[in-house]
């Protein structure tokens, strides 16, 4: 399984699903997992990887959380979690999207 962290860096959120990324990897004890973090730094850059905002998650190259809506571009990212919106998925969602 590949796991991907896109951001960039005006946006704090992403070490946030940073630290839940690891938490859900430790819950499911997939220590075999890295995460690749990779910055997105330009606007070119952000439509060259298909960027939706501020932190992206990729799971084998699919966002598990894409709902059509998002516009690519350099801009922080909103979930929709169980309380409410968020700038990350939860550590249960990300476990289940890990399973």
């Amino acid at each position: 399984m590949k796991v991907e962290l896109l951001y960039f860096e005006g946006c704090p959120n992403w070490t946030v699903a940073d630290e839940r990324l690891a938490q859900a990897l430790t819950t499911l004890r997939r220590d075999d997992i890295t995460v690749e973090r990779r910055q997105v730094e330009t606007t070119t850059q952000a439509e060259e990887f298909g960027f939706t905002g501020s932190p992206t998650i990729r799971v084998d190259g699919r966002d598990p959380f894409a709902t059509g809506e998002q516009h690519v571009g350099l801009a922080c990212r909103v979930y929709s979690t169980p309380k409410g919106l968020s700038g990350s998925p939860t550590v249960e969602q990300l476990v289940e999207v890990l399973s």
